[in-house]
């Protein structure tokens, strides 16, 4: 049957796919449809057709899955930031750990996979310690904030949002009455006027303290100290700054800070280590679970301390330092000189010798230390980007011939695509651990270990 826009369809979900949409078929055709979770028999309109699949839209939910649940956040369809909410956690973390096989075996081409038990969250809820609102203004007229309605420029107004702290309710609604009592204008991205276009948030789950910068349209706040004095109210308050971005862009951030009160950063600590944490530095959003998954990386490498460690994408040096407390020596690789530089200060912090950091591409830097200055590797630790390692990357590591590599992806694809490649020259993978760092989202961290075949 050739279906097209509008056809009203009944369906049962079977599956799910990798952005976390409901997968059903009919006669063998597929049907994504967004809001469905596997076991739900639902009414559905197509919205698009495709010749070999189609896009739908649930109307009506006919009988509900007996994994189905009832979301905590009212918008939570609209928003779209959680994508699978509506699915209880323990389903959720079988989600994660099929879409982590599935990868490996489609992409990979592995038979059988060696998946340890996915190490889940207590509290999937509350976890984040950074969140980014817009604000901007309701078709009445009030200033709002919240998060964008999917796949919109829309703003949601919702300040409570279920995965962040519960403080950041209180300062949304700190910052607008501020806006509202003086007068502060809310960036329109259509005509590009206006001052206040987002609001920052971090906190230490470790310190208690509290950053909040402020991204401007303009070089300043009026009346910046009535906002100050209001914020200065909450325990742990640390921090407070301008962040100057008057580009037409939907990047959030630009590129000067501008401290109005407290100090440049706030400092937290995964485990024995702390680190100083500025508005534009990375930092993972999951504390508890990042500890975690660090931990898992740290058994993985299996360190005695003799070995020489490299640390590729090591961003402020979070698993750099993690690693050096049991390594030899540990080299930390970060394109962004900001993070190296963060880096430094976190060892310093810590009181740490044994960890040197370069600025560079990963698929530079290493070559040129392995090859000219004759640096070698007993573990190598590479986290990549989405998009993983490039193969000139993957060819070097492979000449250092470390004894183990541990590979962190936040990719389960592109890190099927790299262990392929890793196990067709030399290395064969040994261990894998799903870790959810993102509860009520699609996303999953994943940390393989690799060993060279004798």
């Amino acid at each position: 049957m050739n279906y097209k826009k509008n056809d009203s369809i009944t369906i049962t979900i079977e599956d799910m796919g990798h952005g976390g949409e409901g997968i059903g078929k009919i006669d063998g055709f597929p049907f994504f449809v967004k809001d469905a979770v596997i076991g739900d028999t639902i009414e559905a309109k197509v919205i698009k057709a495709k010749k070999n699949y189609a896009y739908a839209r649930m109307i009506r939910l006919l009988q509900p899955s007996p994994h189905r649940v009832e979301p905590r956040c009212p918008y939570a369809r609209q928003c779209g930031g959680c994508q699978i909410q509506a699915l209880s956690y323990e389903q959720q973390l079988k989600f994660k750990e099929n879409k982590v096989r599935n990868n490996l075996m489609r992409i990979g081409g592995f038979s059988e996979v060696p998946i340890e038990e996915v190490i889940g969250m207590e509290e999937p809820y509350f976890y984040r310690n950074k969140a980014q609102f817009p604000i901007g203004r309701d078709k009445d007229g009030n200033i709002v904030a919240g998060f964008y309605a999917s796949r919109t420029h829309t703003i949601i107004n919702n300040r409570k949002c279920f995965l962040g702290v519960e403080i950041n309710e209180v300062i949304l609604d700190k910052l607008i009455a501020y806006m509202t009592e003086w007068s502060v204008e809310p960036y329109d991205e259509v005509t590009g006027k206006g001052l206040v276009r987002h609001v920052l948030i971090r906190y230490g789950f470790q310190s208690g303290e509290i950053m909040v910068c402020v991204i401007v349209n303009g070089e300043t706040l009026p009346k910046s100290e009535k906002l100050v004095e209001s914020l200065r109210e909450l325990k742990g308050m640390t921090s407070f700054s301008l962040n100057v971005n008057k580009k037409r862009t939907n990047v959030i951030l630009g590129e000067e800070i501008k401290l109005l009160w407290g100090q440049p950063y706030i400092t937290d600590s995964i485990g024995d280590v702390k680190f100083q944490i500025s508005p534009l530095s990375f930092y993972q959003v999951n504390p508890v679970q990042t500890k975690r998954l660090y931990e898992r990386a740290l058994a993985y490498a299996q360190l005695t301390g003799s070995e020489t460690v490299w640390d590729l994408y090591c961003g402020i040096g979070t698993i750099s330092l993690f690693l050096a407390q049991k390594a030899k020596q540990v080299y930390g690789v970060e394109i962004v000189p900001q993070a190296i530089e963060d880096a430094r200060t976190n060892a310093r912090l810590n009181r740490i010798e044994n960890a040197a950091f370069y600025v560079g591409k990963a698929e530079e830097v290493l070559p040129e230390k392995y090859e000219k200055d004759g640096i070698y590797a007993d573990v190598i630790v590479v986290d990549p980007p989405r998009k993983g390692c490039e193969e000139s990357l993957l060819r070097t590591m492979v000449d250092m011939k470390p004894k183990r590599i541990v590979y962190v992806s936040c990719d389960s694809a592109t890190l099927a695509r790299d262990v392929k490649w890793l196990g067709e020259n030399g290395y064969e993978m040994e261990r894998v651990t799903v870790v959810d760092q993102f509860g009520m989202t699609v996303h999953v961290e994943t940390v393989a270990l690799l060993v060279r075949k004798a």
